[in-house]
C-alpha cells in the first residue's frame, strides 16, 4: 500500500462516524479494495483476536469497524439507518467463494408461525454489502485482501426462490420433521447447525407436539449463489 492511500484510509477511520448515504458507504468500501485484512486492521489502531473460536469472524469485524457498521447485534442490520446488511465472502482469485455465508438464526420453536414476508432472513438479504476477501484456501484472515465490493437486493425471481426455499424449511419444521432438515435441502437458502459447540441444545417439536432437544440452526446462502452474484447480482443459478 503507498503512503498516500494510507492516508487516505487512516483520514476515514479517524472518525469512525457511520455512513450517512449508501454512497458514502460504498465509497468507503471501494477505498479499502486492494488493502489487506491485517493492514486495515493495523490502521485502525486494533490488535488481532487470539481467540480461536471467534478468528472466523474476526475479518467480518474489522470491516464492520473501518466502514463504520454500528449494528453488531442479531436482531439489527449492521448499517440500520441505510437498511444495509454487510456480509464478508472469502474467495478465490478468481471470485470463487471458498464458504457458504451466514444470514441468521432460525428459530425452531416458533418455525410453524413464520412467514416470507415477515422474517428476518427476507430483512437481513433485503440489501445486502457483499464484500469478498480474496485469498486461496487456508490463507489466514489477516492477509486476505479486500476485493470489489457489490451492494445487492434481490431481485422479484431471487426473492421468489428464496421464498420457496424458506417455505420448505419452515413447513418441515413446523409438522414436526426438524430431525429430517439437512444442508442438502434448498436450491439457495439452506439451514445448517449454528451453535458454539456441539454441546449446544435448543428447544424444537416433534410430529406428536412433544419437545425436542436439538442443535441450533441458522440460515446461510450457498456458495454457487454468492459465487454467482459476484459476477452476476441478477443470476439465477441452478
Amino acid at each position: 500500500m503507498g503512503p498516500c492511500h494510507a492516508r487516505i484510509l487512516l483520514a476515514a477511520f479517524a472518525a469512525m462516524i457511520p455512513p450517512a448515504s449508501i454512497d458514502e458507504l460504498l465509497a468507503r468500501a471501494q477505498t479499502l479494495t486492494g488493502t489487506a485484512v491485517g493492514e486495515v486492521l493495523r490502521l485502525l489502531g486494533l490488535a488481532a483476536s487470539t481467540d480461536p473460536v471467534r478468528t472466523k469472524g474476526s475479518a467480518g469485524e474489522t470491516l464492520e469497524r473501518a466502514l463504520g457498521a454500528t449494528g453488531g447485534s442479531s436482531q439489527v442490520l449492521d448499517f440500520p439507518e441505510l437498511g444495509v446488511e454487510l456480509k464478508t465472502i472469502p474467495v478465490t482469485a478468481e471470485g470463487t467463494p471458498l464458504e457458504s455465508t451466514y444470514v441468521c438464526t432460525l428459530s425452531l420453536a416458533d418455525a410453524d408461525l413464520q412467514e416470507w414476508d415477515t422474517s428476518w432472513v427476507r430483512a437481513k438479504l433485503a440489501r445486502v454489502l457483499f464484500v469478498p476477501l480474496v485469498g486461496v484456501h487456508g490463507t489466514p484472515w489477516q492477509e486476505r485482501v479486500v476485493g470489489r465490493p457489490l451492494l445487492w437486493t434481490p431481485t422479484r425471481e431471487q426473492d421468489s426462490v428464496l421464498q420457496g426455499d424458506f417455505d420448505d424449511v419452515v413447513g418441515l419444521i413446523g409438522v414436526g420433521r426438524i430431525e429430517e432438515l439437512t444442508a442438502h435441502r434448498g436450491r439457495w437458502l439452506q439451514v445448517r447447525p449454528k451453535a458454539r459447540d456441539g454441546s449446544v441444545r435448543t428447544i424444537a417439536w416433534g410430529s406428536g407436539g412433544e419437545a425436542i432437544a436439538t442443535v441450533p440452526r441458522g440460515f446461510y446462502l450457498r456458495a454457487r449463489f454468492t459465487g454467482a452474484l459476484l459476477a452476476d447480482p441478477t443470476a439465477m443459478p441452478d
